[in-house]
């Protein structure tokens, strides 16, 4: 191995970031090294160091045994470090083109307290090449050394499935990647250190990286083409569900649901894909058409809810609408890039009165991504229209009896996400 590079034993880690990616990666690393936790926002280390994680992703009795991490919004504690893993966020604009600002300022960060044999992983999800063309450049200009000479880097793509409670960090494999072979091997090291379910070392940090955004990519066509079906059976009044359930009977045919599309991954990804290759000269038809669907199809249920009360004959200008659900998806507290708000803003337009509740998610947070205040609670007997937009635990639990009890006497319960059987509501996707 190069003279410069540290050894496994000697890797010292600092986690940049503390959300969903970055949080339980130093919690598994504190049960068996010293690991320093940063993030820029201070509330949100003051949450964890009382033991609180409000993205739902780490438990209470995780973080109390996670002894050997400390947690700081000290940027000059990073000079302990030599090993930097990055796990910051990478969303697009509103125009959907990336938005590497938080990439870069991570990476400016690191190359102002970054040493000769420093080790940067970096686990935020890019375009292909992003690590060595847009990043190193920004660690070599803050800290005057040279790649693959006085620094390394590599990439190992996050795989967090926010919410899901069996797929967890420990047991979905990881691919690994590094700027030379040696790095590769190092980095691959680490994390078999950590994860349960093993590691895939790729050939090239660029594949890595192409690994990682097609993942999304894939499964947003796939819901794009679930989405589009469904339009089509509403259209002839065919039971999307039974469809899917009878189609499913075939061992090969890939059980894909139709919803919304939203989050940090799978609504974000394939435009950082289609970014660079535009950027190339490719226009890429397959990728944007799913992205078209996908993105529309909040204006298709707020559509299809207006529609069916009207054939109930409730009066649209002023009715009462409840939406269940403001995440992105169930069991997590993410409103990153939910699209449940192109319901909400679909049926404003409509001159409804639209309430949305969500337990799971911070009032104070959807008012100041939002401008929506969320209710404490919905009010029983007084909607005209009810959606469950999120298959939260609690919704679940509460029953379709209970749910519709919110409702006035004529009124409408749109299940968009197959919560509970057909026959008990009036509605489906």
């Amino acid at each position: 191995m190069n003279i410069n590079a540290p050894r496994l034993i000697d890797l010292r880690i600092a986690i940049i970031g503390l959300g969903y990616v970055g949080l339980p990666l130093a919690v598994e690393f504190a049960k068996l090294r010293s690991v320093l936790g940063f993030d820029t926002n201070q509330n949100r280390i003051d949450e964890l160091k009382r033991g609180k994680d409000s993205t739902l992703g780490t438990s209470y009795e995780e973080l109390k045994l996670a002894k050997n991490l400390n947690l700081t919004s000290k940027k000059s504690d990073l000079n302990k470090a030599n090993c930097f893993i990055v796990t910051v966020p990478t969303p697009i604009d509103k125009h959907n083109r990336p938005n590497l600002g938080p990439l870069t300022e991570a990476s400016e960060t690191i190359g102002k307290v970054m040493k000769r044999g420093d080790v940067i992983i970096y686990e935020s999800t890019v375009y292909p090449g992003a690590t060595e063309e847009d990043c190193v450049p920004i660690l070599e200009k803050n800290s005057s050394l040279r790649f693959n000479r006085d620094f390394f880097v590599g990439y190992s793509p996050e795989r967090i499935n926010p919410g899901d409670e069996e797929h967890r960090l420990i047991n979905i494999k990881k691919v690994t990647s590094g700027s030379t072979t040696e790095i590769a091997h190092l980095v691959d090291q680490l994390y078999q250190q950590i994860i349960k379910a093993g590691t895939h070392k790729a050939i090239s940090i660029r594949v890595a990286e192409a690994a990682k955004v097609i993942e999304n990519t894939q499964r947003d066509i796939n819901i794009a083409l679930i989405n589009e079906l469904a339009m089509i059976f509403n259209k002839m009044d065919i039971d999307t569900e039974a469809v899917l359930e009878a189609a499913g009977s075939k061992w090969n045919f890939i059980p894909f649901r139709p919803g919304l599309v939203g989050g940090h991954c799978i609504g974000v990804d394939p435009y950082y894909l289609m970014h660079k290759a535009q950027e190339m000269g490719f226009h890429p038809e397959i990728i944007m058409a799913g992205r078209r669907i996908n993105d529309k199809m909040g204006v298709y249920v707020a559509s299809q809810l207006i529609k069916t009360m009207v054939k109930q004959k409730i009066k649209i200008e002023g009715a009462r609408i409840l939406i269940m659900g403001l995440a992105f998806k169930e069991n997590c507290s993410d409103i990153r890039n939910t699209r449940v708000i192109d319901i909400f803003e679909e049926l404003k337009d409509y001159h409804c009165k639209v309430d949305i509740y969500d337990p799971c998610v911070s009032i104070v947070e959807a008012k100041h991504e939002y401008g929506i205040m969320l209710i404490d609670k919905p009010d029983t007997l007084a909607y005209e229209g009810i959606v469950i937009a999120v298959a939260h635990h609690e919704f679940k639990a509460m029953g379709v009896n209970k749910i519709r009890e919110f409702g006035c006497e004529n009124h409408i319960l749109y299940d968009l996400k197959y919560v509970f059987a057909s026959e008990d509501v009036d509605l489906r996707l």
